[in-house]
């Protein structure tokens, strides 16, 4: 494995991840690499979690601030959570352990737009980055490195931290030398326009860079992403993907949308990749993205062509898609650019580049308020993650649901949402397997006709107007009209009965 590590200094800090981890102190803030289960450190977080474990065993206090890109895996969200060693966490997750550590109140976590944290980072706010831990694919005799699976943060906490720790994985594929495109933004007053204009420029470097001095530790590993089958697609998602297709088509007729499309931006999860490998069925050509992720129904589209550019943070892909990926890693290359997230979800590019964005959501209102976090208002899911950076920032922001969940007994489509991520004025389209509201141009009242009767269930559709009605009558003022004491009661009958059914 040190053919992986080609600078003599650096080869001669090639330790263990027990001794690396030992440079991890209690309280300290810590920048660890990973994107949707892709590019994490494998070894040191848990030697980690064995110290930690070992000290709480003797009755010492040792818990870390851990700044990641977005959600990583078990091997670090996970494991480090299930030991009780991390006091805060940000800017997003998706592990179960940790999860209900953060909703039972025993882990402090801030949920934050994604191309918000290296501004953050840069001007203070987190405080001090004492330790970056960074896997790379491989180290180049200068000193360069070659980013993994995912990009992410990784730039600003090799920037920042005071020491760094460097996992070198010969897990990755020695191809990913030259996909990725590493552009750091200064902070204001000195940040300069961004000179991207298409999605498949390239600004920057094709390596990161840091001072070999800060370097205390370079472990080598060897493993996988802990990446998940996307479940195939089903009757409702082919039905949300049909809806959209035939928006798109609308819009390319009335000549609101050129015929191939603009940038798309696609979140993580099953809807949105049935989402994509909906517009295979479409008829569209020569189409680009813009966005955070790839995942497989992309990775498929930038195969057959149908996409010829992409642009992303991370690969999230499956072990199928992760086969197909590295077969065909020499043609990709050409094909898939991978930045920091800061440049992935950067508002100015988003706005330049005019994006399409797709994104899940848990609920709609029925005004087009949207919450893509958290149940009953207290329990968080995952994170906004970047939906909020391509919503406010895009061309079109699209949010896709099932109508109903739990076997029907929730609405996706409520009086009032219980959280709010994104406001209505961020909401252009809601759509679910029942319809498509197009909101763009409407008042308040209007959003809420087009929402019920395209996008809510027909079990809920006599309640949803039956409140509208009474509201438009009762309500104190009618641009918005609410019965506020009613509006969030389908998620207190929810929580007393397990159904917002009357």
């Amino acid at each position: 494995m040190t053919s992986r590590i080609a600078c003599p200094t650096l080869a001669a800090r090639v330790t263990t991840a027990e001794q690396a981890a030992t440079h991890i102190r209690p309280g300290m803030t810590v920048g660890m690499s990973g994107f949707t289960g892709a590019g994490y450190p494998k070894q040191v977080p848990q030697a980690l979690a064995a110290r930690i474990g070992a000290a709480h065993e003797r009755g010492e206090r040792f818990g870390i601030r851990m700044l990641t890109g977005a959600s990583t895996a078990p091997e670090l969200d996970g494991v480090l959570a299930r030991t009780g060693g991390i006091d805060f966490r940000l800017p997003y997750q998706s592990d179960p352990e940790l999860r209900e550590r953060i909703n039972r109140g025993e882990i402090d976590y801030m949920d934050i737009h994604l191309g918000h944290v290296a501004q953050y980072a840069r001007s203070g706010f987190f405080g001090r980055i004492d330790v970056a831990v960074v896997e790379v694919t491989a180290i180049l005799p200068d000193g360069r490195l070659v980013p993994s699976t995912s990009v992410g943060n990784n730039a600003t906490w090799l920037e920042l931290a005071d020491t760094v720790i460097l996992e070198v994985n010969a897990e990755q594929p020695a191809g990913l030398e030259g996909m990725h495109d590493i552009h750091s933004c200064a902070a204001p007053p000195h940040r300069a326009p961004l000179p991207l204009v298409e999605p498949g420029q390239r600004i920057g470097e094709a390596t990161l860079r840091v001072d070999p001095a800060r370097v205390v530790a370079v472990v080598e590993t060897r493993g996988p992403d802990r990446l998940s089958p996307f479940a195939p697609p089903d009757e409702t998602s082919r039905r949300i993907a049909g809806h959209l297709v035939e928006f798109f088509r609308h819009e390319v007729a009335r000549g609101r949308l050129p015929t191939n499309l603009l940038p798309l931006q696609s979140g993580v999860g099953n809807i949105a990749n049935a989402v994509l490998d909906g517009l295979r069925e479409g008829g569209f050509e020569q189409m680009t993205a813009y966005t955070e992720v790839i995942q497989d129904a992309m990775l498929g589209l930038v195969r057959d062509g149908l996409i010829t550019i992409a642009s992303a943070t991370a690969l999230s892909l499956s072990p199928d898609g992760v086969a197909d990926f590295v077969k065909h890693i020499d043609a990709y290359r050409h094909r898939i650019v991978l930045r920091p997230q800061e440049i992935s979800n950067h508002a100015e590019l988003i706005r330049r580049l005019g994006c399409i964005a797709l994104n899940g959501m848990v609920e709609a209102d029925i005004y087009g308020n949207v919450n893509s976090t958290h149940v009953a208002g207290t329990r968080i899911i995952n994170g906004i993650g970047g939906s909020g950076d391509f919503a406010r920032n895009g061309h079109l922001a699209c949010f896709l649901t099932p109508s109903t969940a739990k076997g029907g007994a929730i609405s996706a489509i409520v009086p009032m949402v219980s959280h709010v991520d994104h406001t209505e004025h961020d909401v252009s389209v809601v759509v679910t397997e029942q319809g498509l509201a197009d909101l763009r141009g409407l008042s308040p009242r209007q959003r809420a006709h087009a929402i019920i009767e395209h996008c809510a269930h027909p079990d809920f559709r006599p309640m949803l107007q039956d409140y509208v009605d009474r509201a438009w009558v009762h309500s104190k003022a009618l641009h918005t009209p609410h019965l506020l004491p009613e509006a969030l009661s389908w998620h207190q009958r929810f929580l007393d009965t397990g159904s917002m059914r009357a």
